[in-house]
């Protein structure tokens, strides 16, 4: 997408996130931003070079069917954005605000989630194969149905699920069939004994 183009969506969806009648909601639907060269004069200051949109304001943004590979998106604000089967194959997506994002069907593999808020976030379908999601707040609920995973997150999950203190005798002889090396192995925090 052309630099000139993108800087003017960009600043007519701070103007729109503000209440501005001249502004508009970004519409990037089938954009492709894997390799855009931009500037850091938009999206209150947010580097937006060579894909660069740490730090943006994309709040509600349509981003469906985009082209995010490799995108640096750590930081950013994409609450209610839609991503519906957008294409985020090693977004670094660290600590960015994904509270009520539509990520329904998006390839997310080998993305780094490490931290975000994926609160209410719509996961349905989406590929989380190889994707970090250390220290996450992954949704627990109908949201987070249908996720490919390649073993990674189902064995972090296992892990977690290992570690519960269950008053439910049948649900515990059923976890306590967990194997220990899924104990053992999914925490990497220094302060947590090792089962």
């Amino acid at each position: 997408m052309d630099k000139e183009i993108l800087d003017k969506i960009l600043d007519e969806h701070v103007s729109w996130l503000n209440n501005n009648q001249i502004g508009k909601r970004a519409d990037l639907k089938d954009a492709d931003l894997s390799n855009a060269n931009l500037t850091d004069t938009n999206l209150r200051r947010a580097d937006l070079s060579n894909a660069n949109l740490r730090g943006a304001d994309l709040r509600d943004a349509d981003l469906r069917d985009a082209d995010l590979r490799s995108a640096n998106l750590r930081g950013a604000d994409l609450r209610d954005a839609d991503f519906r089967r957008a294409d985020l194959r090693g977004a670094d997506l660290r600590r960015a605000d994904l509270r009520g994002a539509n990520l329904r069907c998006a390839d997310l593999r080998g993305a780094n989630l490490r931290r975000a808020d994926l609160k209410d976030a719509d996961l349905r379908s989406a590929d989380l194969s190889n994707a970090n999601l250390d220290f996450s707040s992954f949704p627990l609920w109908c949201g987070s149905f249908d996720i490919k995973d390649d073993g990674k997150l189902a064995k972090q999950l296992l892990g977690h699920i290992a570690r519960l203190d269950v008053t439910d005798k049948k649900l515990s002889l059923w976890i306590e069939k967990i194997p220990k090396n899924y104990k053992n192995n999914i925490c990497k925090r220094h302060d947590v004994d090792e089962v």
